[in-house]
């Protein structure tokens, strides 16, 4: 089961990780454009959903994942096939950019 992280729980969630996190984007390049997240206390990687197979080098496995996409489906999605790779520490970002700009960052635009 692919623990839900809403947006805003996401410091706390933050704060409890053993090593800096790491915040997947898996949409579209377009997508990333329009509307992203400004990192902060976590990594943050752009990789569209259909090229993160051919990537996981790109995503340590000794660190938290949580990955995020428009709404929450895409993105739950990836984490499952990163558990199903192996890693060990993966979150999925309910409700996606859509929810992260509700409940956590206006100023991200919603599409």
């Amino acid at each position: 089961m692919i623990p839900q992280l809403r947006p805003g729980d996401f410091d706390d969630w933050l704060q409890a990780q053993p090593a800096r996190p790491v915040l997947l984007d898996v949409r579209e390049p377009w997508e990333v454009q329009v509307a992203s997240v400004a990192p902060g206390d976590f990594d943050l990687v752009a990789i569209p959903m259909n090229q993160v197979p051919a990537r996981l080098a790109e995503l340590p496995q000794d660190r938290p994942v949580a990955c995020l996409c428009h709404h929450g489906a895409r993105s739950q999605r990836v984490a499952m096939f990163l558990a199903q790779q192996g890693y060990p520490d993966v979150a999925n970002i309910a409700g996606g950019i859509e929810a992260w700009s509700r409940e956590r960052d206006p100023s991200v635009p919603r599409y």
